[in-house]
């Protein structure tokens, strides 16, 4: 494949996905109508609880403005990106209007080499604020957007309140990628869209010299030198993991949030922003699991993980024995846990929490038409929750609340079963279900068995 590079333009990714894509100068040609589009598909599905404006982001000359810039990250904040930045900045300024910019470099290395070439005394010179290496602004621990203001990021995705925004306590701001040689140019015109392309700048020749003394320095190296004299603290707000256990032959599991929106993000499944204080505190963090999706599913999910904690040592529960009767199942050799569906669940980062946390509450298995990210299908493994599909001809008709029992599980997954035949208790009325579970690794399937990856780990095996 040959691309002529001149002819690339510079690009421009509006709220609220990366997949919006527009060249800054398209966008530049018909603001009011990309604008209006954009703001009347999020009012027409925000039930109303806060309007976005994004028409009051042109200005009296027609221009569109940002009121915020943020180049940072893994995506944004490498050694060359701020570079260039600097270079198309330097001996200007950013203006002392409503326009700001942030460089959070991506790493401790990076801003070390920054401070050395200079780079850092160019960008804060023209009002550019440097942060230390901090990946905040990606997931709403740090720049949060103003109310209605357009925030421009080089930074990793812009689904809706991602950064930190809060509908439901009346604020909404909008988040557009671009690229940080682009942010640079329109903070030179003090936060007037300026494609950078348009701009003339000379770059300066630096090469990245990577210094990894400071972790030498600062980061305890212990791997393959176990002490276990060696004391381990743990703050008030850091706890241990709940123990996991391995799935029993049968599994019994209530729907405790069933979605039909097209896509699902990890942000709708734990969302971001102050929840990542909680980060170390995986009970604590737990408790914002779909909150701002399904209310319900926490306390529903944590009633499921009591019944079958109190299953494990002798003590009934009245509505899963009812549910077991109404099958023929055994409640002796059932697991008992919560699922979640979803068509498909797991757009968006990598974030390890939005399976880890459904696991913390007692979620026992995931189901859904299409995982939409092979990263999130992965982490539901790793903690031992069941990446079942159905097929997309097969209506999902079931409710938060109805239940799904699936016989002889953990010896299907033993042989190596790809379809599971399962049962639907839905009031009354029990249907037939016929679950997916291909493609799966014989390691995939081993740490399923074992209940989680970190038991797979204490079992002796990966190792």
């Amino acid at each position: 494949m040959k691309i002529d590079l001149s002819t690339v333009e510079s690009m421009i990714a509006m709220p609220f996905h990366p997949s919006k894509a527009f060249s800054i100068h398209e966008l530049q040609q018909n603001t009011v109508q990309i604008l209006n589009d954009i703001q009347n598909e999020y009012n027409n599905t925000s039930e109303n609880k806060v309007r976005l404006d994004l028409l009051s982001c042109i200005n009296n000359n027609g221009d569109m403005t940002c009121e915020q810039g943020v180049i940072v990250g893994c995506a944004g904040g490498m050694y060359d990106n701020i570079s260039e930045a600097a270079d198309i900045l330097r001996d200007k300024s950013i203006g002392n209007g409503f326009f700001e910019l942030s460089v959070y470099p991506s790493s401790t290395p990076v801003t070390l080499a920054m401070t050395r070439d200079g780079i850092a005394e160019e960008l804060m010179e023209s009002g550019v604020l440097i942060k230390p290496a901090f990946c905040g602004p990606c997931f709403g621990a740090g720049d949060t957007p103003a109310h209605n203001t357009l925030s421009i990021r080089h930074a990793t995705r812009n689904f809706a309140n991602r950064e930190g925004s809060k509908p439901a306590a009346g604020q909404i701001s909008a988040v557009a990628l671009m690229d940080a040689r682009s942010i640079a140019a329109t903070a030179v015109n003090g936060g007037v869209l300026t494609a950078a392309t348009d701009i003339e700048y000379i770059i300066t020749e630096r090469k990245y010299k990577y210094d990894g003394s400071v972790y030498e320095k600062r980061c305890y190296n212990g791997y393959g030198r176990p002490d276990p004299l060696m004391e381990l603290r743990l703050g008030p707000n850091i706890t241990d993991w709940p123990r996991f256990h391995k799935p029993e032959e049968n599994m019994l599991l209530k729907l405790c949030a069933v979605i039909h929106d097209e896509v699902t993000t990890t942000d709708e499944l734990i969302p971001s922003g102050e929840t990542s204080s909680y980060r170390s505190n995986p009970i604590a963090l737990s408790e914002f699991t779909l909150s701002r999706r399904v209310p319900g599913y926490v306390a529903a999910s944590k009633e499921l993980r009591a019944i079958d904690e109190a299953r494990r040592v002798g003590s009934t529960s009245k509505e899963a024995v009812r549910i077991l009767e109404m099958v023929d199942g055994d409640d002796s050799k059932t697991s008992i846990g919560s699922c979640l569906f979803a068509r498909k669940p797991g757009d968006g980062s990598a974030r390890e929490q939005a399976a880890s946390c459904q696991r913390v509450l007692g979620g026992l298995a995931n189901i859904c038409y299409e995982y939409a990210t092979k990263r999130y299908r992965s982490n539901c493994i790793n903690w031992g929750i069941m990446p079942f599909t159905i097929s997309e001809s097969v209506p999902f008709d079931y409710s938060n609340g109805d239940w799904i029992y699936i016989p002889g599980l953990r010896s299907a997954i033993l042989s190596g079963a790809e379809r599971i035949p399962a049962k639907v208790i839905s009031g009354v009325n029990v249907n037939d279900i016929t679950l997916e579970f291909s493609g799966l690794s014989e390691e995939e399937l081993r740490i399923l068995l074992e209940g989680c990856l970190m038991n797979y780990y204490a079992a002796g095996f990966g190792v």
